[in-house]
């Protein structure tokens, strides 16, 4: 399938990492608010609180790792690091006896996403072709909610045949997080042998200049309507979905991401980038809405694949968008900042969110999500109008 021909095997291998990655994450993610619920006896707010805590974590990381690979001969050791330590990590909740040790776990699993996201995504863009490049994170992406579809799947059936028990759940999704370590100790290779010069003006820290900072700051405005999904799922427990069901839920809605995200990766590629940044956004609106005023399954289930859709748009283009407008010498610095701005938001989004629901209840908070995300599509189209990447991010009207 010509989607597929061309990718570098660096993005291929990165591809199965995902995969693997996933699995594990995901056999445990869908049934955190569950687990948390029944049998540590956390509510809303504390959910809030821990996955806000565990996705600012993550950003604050991602910001410095990123700078520091542009300053290093290889990206892979950060890379391989970060992977080991949520490996390592995640499975730790089997054994948690509070909702403060949930908390101290995710802050661990989070800060290895964060050592290696960066570095990861600015290691594709060095491999990848300017005009391949939404279809490049359109296939990782694919890879990572091609995962995120089996891990509950997997996890669903363990609970059905083999054991109800939780804890032996979340021990058992430690297997493919360490396969997925291993692929990258032994597959993965930087063909830097030096760092390249950087720009006279480049600071760690520093926020980027020039058509990256607006886009950035926008971003942000819409995080803050971006809560954790784990909302979404407690959501469709009160509507009536089982846990059981909850678990097929997860996995369709990764379905729906996985067949989407490398088509409109591939379409970015064709008319620019913030088109369907855009169009992903007013998606995301539209899709908080409807579960503000969602009571049935049904309901549940169809809002799910328009959410689906709206990873679809957004996950991939919004990564080959900031390849498009950063200096490769700052190409690490530039995805630090991108994933600062995605996570940076996530505390105070998921804890208003979670405080929202907890004292208006949940259409209030749906509704708050979908106005901030309406304003943010708006924002993009005026204030970013002139942007013209490169090739593949062309924007001109």
């Amino acid at each position: 399938m010509r989607l597929f021909r061309g990718l570098p095997g660096t993005v291929v291998v990165f591809g199965l990492v995902s995969l693997l990655t996933d699995i594990s994450s995901e056999m445990i993610y869908p049934l955190l608010p569950v687990f948390l619920a029944t049998t540590i006896g956390a509510g809303p707010a504390f959910l809030g609180i821990i996955e806000g805590v565990a996705e600012t974590t993550a950003a604050l990381v991602k910001l410095y790792s990123g700078a520091v690979s542009d300053r290093v001969a290889s990206r892979k050791g950060l890379v391989l690091a970060g992977y080991g330590l949520s490996a390592m990590a995640r499975p730790l909740i089997a054994l948690a006896g509070s909702a403060g040790q949930v908390l101290a776990i995710r802050f661990i699993d989070r800060t290895g996403k964060g050592v290696r996201t960066a570095p990861r995504d600015a290691l594709i863009a060095d491999t990848v072709d300017e005009g391949d490049r939404g279809r490049a994170y359109g296939f990782h992406r694919s890879m990572d909610h091609a995962g995120a579809l089996l891990g509950p799947l997997i996890a669903s059936l363990i609970l059905l045949t083999v054991t109800s028990d939780l804890r032996t759940l979340f021990l058992l999704a430690a297997i493919p997080g360490f396969l997925a370590v291993l692929l990258i100790a032994l597959r993965i290779h930087d063909t830097r042998t030096a760092p390249p010069p950087r720009p006279a003006t480049a600071v760690l820290g520093r926020l980027p200049d020039g058509r990256l900072r607006p886009y950035l700051l926008i971003l942000f405005l819409f995080t803050l309507g971006n809560s954790s999904d784990a909302f979404l799922l407690l959501k469709a427990s009160q509507a009536g979905v089982p846990a059981v069901r909850i678990a097929q839920l997860w996995a369709f809605f990764h379905l729906i991401k996985m067949l989407s995200v490398m088509p409109f990766g591939a379409l970015s590629d064709r008319i620019g980038r913030r088109w369907v940044i855009v169009a992903g956004w007013m998606v995301y609106a539209l899709a908080y809405a409807g579960f503000a005023v969602a009571t049935s399954e049904a309901q549940i289930w169809l809002l799910f694949a328009l959410y689906g859709l709206f990873y679809g748009f957004t996950e991939g283009v919004e990564k080959a968008y900031v390849a498009d407008l950063s200096d490769p010498a700052e190409r690490g610095h530039a995805f630090g900042w991108f994933n600062f701005a995605v996570g940076a938001g996530a505390l105070p989004a998921s804890l208003i969110f979670g405080l929202i629901w907890q004292w208006q209840g949940s259409r209030a908070a749906f509704f708050f999500g979908s106005l901030l995300a309406g304003m943010a599509a708006l924002l993009l189209l005026v204030n970013c109008r002139g942007d013209r990447a490169s090739r593949g991010g062309n924007d001109a009207p």
